[in-house]
């Protein structure tokens, strides 16, 4: 497209306004981006990706970086209608990148030190607080930072804000002086010192760090090198050495043939980062090999012809309307989303899919009830599945559910796992406590998360405020690696929380036909604003598996001063109330 064509159409889309979904806080910040974005647009992947080049003016790229985010940021901006991603090409930069809402910013190098930014990539609080409680949905990712705005590259964040494929050569702060409440880092390097500070509780897997100081409830290192020594409780850290099974997320690299998809190869006993030395481990996809999805132009028709003819899918930044379930047949198909793509379920059909078939990617997705309640949102697998995909299982990476919060919505659960040998490296299922159409009548869900398939393994399990169980898992042979999980706040009296002959209802359910369940770091807390809930267990799981669920804590945050948990696991574990606050388990 050209250059004055493109301007004309972001002048028109600017003028339309929030129907397609464009976030203005005020007029002239909205123009400024229409002014400044023709050149570093990419029309390939969508008006909302565009494309830096370390030729270009720093100058430039600096004042569209901080008009986006003066757009992202604050609590206004928590439910914005739009995405972007920010793709930098091999080079060198001195840039302040601040990432806000919906923001990704992504590096297209082969390493992630094709790309270093000298500056910062940053996530700090909009407050006078320096919390960051709800300082949601951004990444960064495939690059290299050297901090020089701040005496540490700051990402003060808490759910769904991965950091992957990140070198900071420099020092690493999780919070920006005050609360934070969990975090995702995974095949990334820091140089220097890893502070964790107010960070509750944080996963990291597959790195090398220089150190790391702090800790607080829950903190976890899977496969990193220089990880604290583990002392549990007295320190909350949970150390295994090396990462069983992981392939890692796919990532992109523009080359001299323009963009194609790295896919890392599955790996066994892995310890630190997959990208040291520029070994290669994974396979090439040129993007011909896609669907290119845009939000303007496709719907649930168009992308379900294209996965019937085998293709790939890569969405571009925006909201889709999906009246009708997406579904995956094809053994292999990798499905992405570029700046935290959402799919939006809009006719009470489940949104995506996915047959028992070998080797399938989702990643990238975030996916919303819609106001027309559904079975599910994301479904893994038929119902009694029972193939073996252990040679070539099917991956999950950076999946988020939301049920209310930027509009009513309701679904039993959010996301059901009935394939085997299924992994799933970091997701975020939240039934909204905040935002649009919150009550507990109107975004209502039941579960979270449930595991039917057998060998399905976690890492980094965030899963909250559901009305019946958090996660419910009924497969045999299942890993769970990290878990942070908060009880519904919104419990309107004792009796609508009940269940047989017990008060409440365990967030980690292991169900009584299981006989080979494992977990590491699970984290439960509370906060009953309404009602004096005296919930009986955080935690059940048969008798014979109580040995194995490791490092288990719980936490009374806040709320009706008669609300309590009565027990951590299964009538173990003194009470949590609001006089004892903490209760933990090896």
């Amino acid at each position: 497209m050209k250059a004055n064509t493109l301007f004309v159409k972001l002048i028109v889309l600017f003028l339309l306004g929030s129907q397609f979904g464009i976030a203005r806080p005020n007029q002239t910040s909205a123009q400024t981006v229409s002014k400044n974005s023709t050149k570093y647009n990419n029309t390939l992947l969508g008006e909302n990706v565009y494309l830096f080049d370390p030729s270009m003016n720093m100058a430039g790229i600096q004042t569209l970086l901080d008009t986006v985010y003066n757009q992202q940021s604050g609590r206004k901006s928590e439910f914005s209608k739009k995405r972007y991603a920010l793709f930098f090409k091999p080079g060198k930069y001195k840039l302040d990148v601040k990432v806000g809402f919906y923001m990704q910013v992504y590096g297209l190098g082969e390493s992630p030190d094709d790309v270093v930014i000298e500056g910062a990539v940053r996530s700090k609080s909009t407050n006078k607080s320096g919390n960051v409680l709800t300082n949601f949905w951004r990444s960064a990712e495939n690059l290299t930072v050297i901090p020089t705005v701040d005496s540490a590259n700051i990402w003060g964040v808490s759910q769904a804000a991965p950091l992957r494929r990140i070198h900071i050569r420099g020092d690493l702060q999780l919070h920006d002086g005050g609360y934070a409440s969990g975090g995702f880092l995974a095949d990334s390097k820091v140089d220097g010192t890893i502070f964790s500070g107010q960070q509750q509780q944080w996963f990291t897997r597959n790195s090398i760090m220089g150190k790391w100081l702090g800790s607080n409830w829950n903190m976890m290192f899977v496969g990193v090198k220089n990880a604290p020594k583990e002392n549990w409780p007295k320190n909350p850290f949970t150390v295994i050495n090396e990462v069983p099974t992981i392939r890692e997320k796919p990532y992109l690299v523009l080359d001299k043939k323009g963009y194609c998809l790295k896919i890392p190869l599955l790996t066994q006993k892995s310890v630190g980062i997959s990208w040291e030395n520029k070994l290669t481990n994974e396979k090439t996809m040129r993007l011909s090999e896609f669907y290119i999805a845009n939000p303007t132009t496709d719907n649930a028709e168009s992308i379900n012809s294209a996965l019937q003819k085998g293709r790939n899918i890569l969405f571009t930044p925006g909201i889709y309307a999906i009246d009708k379930t997406l579904k995956v047949t094809h053994a292999g198909t990798i499905i992405l989303g570029l700046g935290l793509t959402t799919l939006q379920s809009t006719n009470g059909n489940p949104i995506l899919e996915l047959s028992d078939v070998d080797g399938l990617t989702v990643g990238g997705l975030m996916f919303d009830a819609g106001t027309k309640a559904s079975e599910t949102l994301l479904k893994v697998g038929e119902t009694n599945s029972v193939k073996s995909h252990a040679k070539n299982p099917t991956f999950l990476f950076d999946v988020y559910f939301r049920v209310g919060g930027p509009m009513e919505g309701s679904t039993s659960s959010c996301m059901i796992i009935n394939s085997n040998d299924v992994f799933v490296d970091h997701t975020w299922l939240w039934r909204a406590d905040h935002g649009n159409g919150v009550g507990w009548d109107k975004n209502k869900s039941a579960n979270g998360l449930i595991v039917n398939g057998n060998a399905v393994t976690i890492y980094g399990l965030f899963n909250e405020h559901f009305q019946e169980y958090q996660t419910l898992w009924n497969g045999n042979n299942g890993r769970v690696y990290f878990y942070q999980s908060e009880m519904p706040y919104d419990t309107p009296t004792i009796d609508a929380w009940k269940h047989d002959d017990k008060y409440g209802y365990a967030s980690y359910k292991v169900s009584e036909k299981v006989n080979s369940h494992e977990a590491w770091g699970l984290g439960v807390y509370c906060v009953f604003y309404h009602a004096p809930v005296p919930v009986s267990d955080a935690i059940e799981t048969p008798p014979t598996l109580e040995k194995n669920l490791h490092h288990s804590i719980m936490f009374w945050l806040n709320g009706n001063k008669e609300s309590s948990i009565k027990h951590l696991i299964n009538n173990s574990g003194e009470s949590v109330n609001v006089d004892h606050r903490k209760t933990m388990l090896e």
